[in-house]
C-alpha cells in the first residue's frame, strides 16, 4: 500500500509531464522549460507523498547538499560516457564530423532532466528503497536493476542484450550510488550526466530511442557487438564494464559506511551521509 501511495502520484507526474515534453520537442525552448519544470514538480510531489505516507522528513531529497551531490554525479556520468566514446573513437568506430545544434542540445537538456529525475524517484527512491527494507541491499539491487533494464525493452530499437546492459550498468550502478550516499541527488546527477552526454553532447542513440542532434555531429560505424548498434553505446561492452566498476566502488563505499542492509533486516536509518 505504501508503495502505491508513493509510486502512483510520481508516476502520474512522469507520465503527464513526459507526454507534454515529448509533444513539444519541436520547440527546444519549450522542451527545456517544461522538462525542468517536470523534474522540479516530480521532486516536490515525491517529498510530499513520502512525508504523508511515512510520517518522516524526505531526507533523501533534502535541499542541504543537493547541489554538490548533483554536481558530483554529473561529473561521474559525463566522464563515464566520455570514456566509452574515447574507446570507440580509438578503434575508429566513432568520429566527430562537425558541429551539431546548440538549440537541439538545450532541448535535450530539458528532456533528459525530466527523464533522469522521474526515473530515479520511481526506481531508486521508491522501488529500490522499499524492496531493500524487506530483502536487503544486494537482493534489492539485483531485482530492481532487472526491472529497470527490462523496462527499456519497450523502446523502438531495443533488444534483449541492450536491456541486460542497462540492468547491469545503470540499474545496478544507480542503486549502488544511492546505497552509498543515502541521497537521491547523486544518482540523479549521474543519470542525467550520462544521458545528456550521450544525446546532448555526443549525439548518439540513447537506449534504442533513435539518433539525437546534440552539440557534435558524429559518424558511428563498426560492429554492433562493440558499438551497441541501434541501441546505442549503452549496449557497448565498454559501458557495461565501466558500470560494473562503478557499482563495485559504490558498494564498497556503502559497506564501509555501514549502509548495506543485510538480508531480512529492516532498515533502521536512511540519513544521507
Amino acid at each position: 500500500m505504501r508503495f502505491l501511495k508513493q509510486f502512483v502520484p510520481v508516476a502520474l507526474v512522469a507520465f503527464v509531464g513526459g507526454g507534454i515534453v515529448g509533444a513539444v520537442q519541436g520547440s527546444p525552448l519549450l522542451t527545456l522549460v517544461l522538462g525542468v519544470a517536470t523534474a522540479a514538480l516530480a521532486v516536490f510531489v515525491y517529498a510530499r507523498v513520502v512525508r504523508w505516507s511515512e510520517r518522516r522528513a524526505p531526507v533523501e531529497v533534502a535541499r542541504e547538499g543537493a547541489v554538490p551531490a548533483v554536481g558530483r554525479g554529473l561529473l561521474i556520468g559525463v566522464g563515464m560516457f566520455a570514456a566509452v566514446i574515447v574507446n570507440l573513437a580509438f578503434l575508429g568506430y566513432y568520429r566527430v564530423d562537425g558541429l551539431g545544434s546548440v538549440t537541439g542540445a538545450a532541448g535535450l537538456f530539458g528532456f533528459m532532466a525530466a527523464a533522469a529525475v522521474t526515473e530515479e524517484l520511481l526506481f531508486r527512491g521508491i522501488l529500490f528503497r522499499i524492496v531493500e527494507e524487506r530483502t536487503g541491499t544486494w537482493i534489492a539491487l539485483v531485482l530492481t536493476g532487472l526491472v529497470f533494464g527490462l523496462m527499456h525493452l519497450a523502446n523502438e530499437h531495443a533488444n534483449l542484450w541492450g536491456a541486460i546492459a542497462i540492468a547491469i550498468e545503470a540499474g545496478g550502478m544507480l542503486a549502488a550510488a544511492y546505497a552509498a550516499t543515502r541521497t537521491l541527488w547523486l544518482p540523479i546527477g549521474l543519470h542525467f550526466g550520462w544521458n545528456f552526454a550521450a544525446a546532448g553532447v555526443f549525439s548518439t542513440e540513447v537506449s534504442g530511442n533513435g539518433a539525437t542532434q546534440g552539440l557534435l555531429h558524429n559518424v558511428t560505424s563498426g560492429p554492433a557487438l562493440l558499438t551497441g548498434g541501434e541501441f546505442g553505446p549503452e549496449a557497448s561492452p565498454y559501458a557495461v564494464v565501466f558500470g560494473l566498476l562503478l557499482t563495485v566502488a559504490f558498494m564498497w563505499l556503502a559497506r564501509r559506511r555501514g549502509n548495506v542492509i543485510p538480508l531480512r533486516r529492516r532498515a533502521t536509518a536512511t540519513l544521507p551521509r
